[in-house]
């Protein structure tokens, strides 16, 4: 019966949202107020039957209800609490209803928190968010069901693949998909405003904080996704470029040039139309990115479906949102005349050239992404696009980026003084050039890449660090004077500070890791020992042991620090029976010096007394995720500032004009 509440649930919410994209519409073209007004509460309700229906599979999975085909096909009765919870969204049709869920979430989070929003932009933003709202359930009521019910049910379910069944999946998309969709916001604001003919500094202020958390949800659930590739499936490796992985990056490029270009809008009323199709373009690519996992394109450790009817009805939906959004920028974008002029040498110009290498950067991961799949479609040939094709490319376009980050924020708004700019970052550049200094001497092979890494990890670090004492006027007013600076400084402020220190140790963790890993591998018997780096590392035994829904093969070793300390490690090779497969656990004892990393395979023969054994020492490799969540948390920090809080100030947008008046003058 709870599953067919569920069902219900989901239906009634079509009829909703149908009503919701359509009414206020209307509403807001003849200034009809009940009917806007209309758009407020419908989107309450839709999160709440979408609620309930979320409610309802969680509730089949729980009590392992074998009548329900998604419970058969994802679960089984001996898998664990946890994994029968994150079964719920560990497959197609569960994901899609979390996905689902997340979206009238942030719409009723609109409703609820965008009071002092205009009553027409209210209403506008809140129909275009229920269209999208309209095609995914279209989209999951008639080819993805998540309560289709089967007769007679079996008596057990086939099992989640054990490669989900791990606690770095259980939170990684939920992350990503509030990433995802909180990008849908910033696309139906900008829709929204193309309808209605306006952009200004305050539509900017609204648009920045739903921005700001999309990034910061999707930062998070990037670097969960990369730090489960780390430690689950044993290869010691963070990224490798899969399409599913640049399918959540490149809207996360995208989406902070847009978060950077929101900016220039609210500053100094420039760069409208440039951010009006970002906003657009960086929900584009979240669809782009839904596509990609669901429509059985590719095999990926990643993807969802293979079913191409579903790709069909994906891509028709992704047609038209992107077509339609672009058609109706393409007709009202020439309106959106800039209001304020800078000049190159400024914090705009900054922010611009910012924008110019992210989108190329997004451009060229777009390209290496889609020609293998253009390809196979239409000459059916296969080719593969890896990281020497990514690594040529995008990274000579992070190279410059980096470097403006370090100068951007020194510069003055409308007109900078690049000269002056330079001269404050005179013990920035030292530090650079020391750290230059050390990566050569210390690197065997490779020493550019680790000179030209560490670089720009020491110049952006040192710059961030003196923009900010140079806003607190640090060393050149008393101490309780800076103290007090800093205190009064906008958490906006402090946020981009922790943002860009996080980007800096990601880069340092990047290039530390790439340039001085070092692994060894062998077939070692009980007592053999390999050696990698500064570590030796002993087999000490191999044993087999039962879990809970799987056979492990588990090895003990000593990993012995060249000064006579050591560390224990336990790496398995898991064997589950539902579904049948072999996971690689490996074991690893992280630090922000090394990380120790071990694996172990089965031997090839049954009984023989050699094991394959993998290790690895990784210097900083935790900089890389720890730097993510320092990025990530600078994104929080900043959403806490008050002047990003939904909803500014009505008078703030009285001044704007509309698109006829900006048209004549």
């Amino acid at each position: 019966m709870i599953v067919e509440v569920g069902h219900f649930a989901l239906a009634l919410c079509l009829a909703v949202a149908i009503v919701q994209a359509v009414l206020p519409l209307v509403g807001a073209a003849r200034g009809h107020a009940g009917l806007m007004r209309l758009a407020g509460h419908a989107a309450c309700i839709q999160a709440a039957l979408c609620l309930v229906a979320f409610a309802a599979l969680t509730h089949a999975y729980l009590g392992s209800d074998f009548s329900v085909v998604n419970v058969v096909e994802n679960s089984h009765s001996a898998k664990p609490l946890l994994y029968k919870i994150t079964g719920v969204w560990g497959n197609h049709e569960g994901s899609l209803l979390l996905w689902l869920l997340i979206l009238t979430l942030f719409g009723a989070a609109v409703a609820l928190f965008g009071g002092n929003l205009p009553a027409q932009l209210r209403a506008r933003v809140l129909a275009v968010q229920s269209m999208l709202g309209v095609g995914f359930l279209a989209f999951i009521l008639f080819t993805s069901n998540p309560f289709t019910r089967t007769f007679p049910p079996p008596l057990d379910g086939q099992g989640l693949n054990p490669l989900l069944q791990d606690p770095g999946l259980a939170f990684h998309p939920p992350f990503l998909y509030l990433g995802y969709v909180g990008f849908s916001i910033a696309f139906a604001f900008a829709v929204a405003a193309l309808i209605e003919g306006r952009v200004d500094a305050a539509w900017a202020r609204w648009v920045r904080p739903w921005t700001l958390a999309a990034w910061t949800f999707l930062t998070i659930g990037i670097a969960l996704g990369s730090w489960w590739a780390y430690y689950e499936l044993g290869w010691g490796g963070w990224w490798f470029w899969d399409p599913v992985e640049n399918a959540s990056f490149m809207p996360w490029l995208a989406g902070t040039a847009l978060v950077h270009s929101a900016v220039v809008v609210e500053k100094r009323d420039a760069l409208k139309t440039w951010t009006v199709l970002l906003a657009i373009l960086t929900f584009s690519l979240s669809l782009l990115g839904t596509f990609i996992v669901r429509s059985g394109v590719l095999n990926s450790v990643h993807a969802f479906a293979t079913d191409p009817a579903r790709g069909i009805f994906i891509l028709g939906f992704l047609v038209l949102v992107v077509g339609g959004s672009l058609t109706l920028f393409a007709i009202r974008a020439p309106a959106l005349r800039g209001g304020g002029s800078f000049r190159p040498v400024s914090r705009e110009g900054g922010l611009v050239l910012n924008n110019l290498l992210l989108a190329t950067a997004t451009a060229t991961v777009l390209v290496g992404t889609l020609y293998p799949l253009f390809l196979d479609a239409v000459t059916g040939e296969k080719v593969t696009v890896g990281p020497p094709y990514f690594n040529a490319v995008f990274v000579p376009l992070m190279v410059p980026l980096i470097a403006a980050m370090g100068i951007g924020p020194l510069l003055a708004w409308k007109r900078g003084d690049l000269a002056g700019a330079l001269a404050r970052l005179r013990l920035a550049i030292a530090v650079t050039v020391a750290a230059i200094l050390l990566a050569i001497a210390m690197a065997d092979t490779g020493a550019a890449g680790a000179a030209l890494g560490l670089g720009l990890a020491a110049w952006l670090a040192a710059g961030t660090l003196t923009e900010w004492a140079e806003r607190i006027r640090l060393f050149r007013a008393p101490p309780a004077e800076s103290w007090r600076r800093a205190g009064h400084l906008p958490r906006a402020a402090w946020g981009m500070t922790v943002a860009h220190l996080g980007m800096a140790m990601l880069i340092a963790g990047i290039t530390v890791s790439s340039t001085w890993s070092t692994e060894a591998q062998g077939l070692l018997a009980r007592g053999g020992s390999l050696s990698a780096g500064p570590v030796a590392y002993r087999l000490d035994d191999v044993t087999e042991q039962r879990g809970a829904n799987f056979d492990a093969l588990s090895a003990e070793m000593t990993a012995t620090w060249s000064d006579g300390s050591s560390d224990r490690l336990a790496p398995e090779q898991r064997r589950y029976t539902d579904p049948p497969m072999e996971t690689t656990e490996a074991a690893i004892r992280p630090s922000l010096v090394a990380d120790l990393y071990a694996v172990v395979g089965r031997p090839q023969e049954p009984g023989a007394a050699r094991f394959a054994v993998r290790v690895y020492h990784k210097p900083m490799v935790s900089w890389i995720w720890l730097g993510s969540l320092v990025m990530a948390l600078g994104g929080a920090i900043s959403l806490t500032d008050r002047r990003h809080r939904v909803g500014a100030p009505a008078a703030r947008r009285r001044g704007a004009t509309d698109i006829g008046e900006q048209a004549t003058a």
